[in-house]
């Protein structure tokens, strides 16, 4: 059976904290969705679409590679 028979469409998840834009440049917004080890938080953990999800996770490994963001976890102590 199709799910939008039975219930409907799906609603799209909002990020958390209401970021409007996603930006690399802004390394205090982004370390809400890296963990202590500098890992990225997966999208059915911070609540973010897969659409926001991939946004977060290409800002994150951008602004890890022009330094903005720490690669290891041992900045993150």
């Amino acid at each position: 059976m199709n799910r939008s028979k039975i219930a409907g469409p799906r609603k799209q998840k909002r990020i958390p904290g209401r970021i409007k834009n996603i930006d690399y440049k802004d390394p205090k917004q982004l370390r809400r969705f890296v963990t202590e080890r500098g890992k990225i938080v997966p999208g059915r953990i911070s609540g973010a679409s897969a659409r926001c999800q991939r946004r977060l996770a290409k800002a994150i490994k951008q602004a890890r590679h022009v330094g903005l963001l720490p690669f290891t976890e041992e900045a993150y102590k």
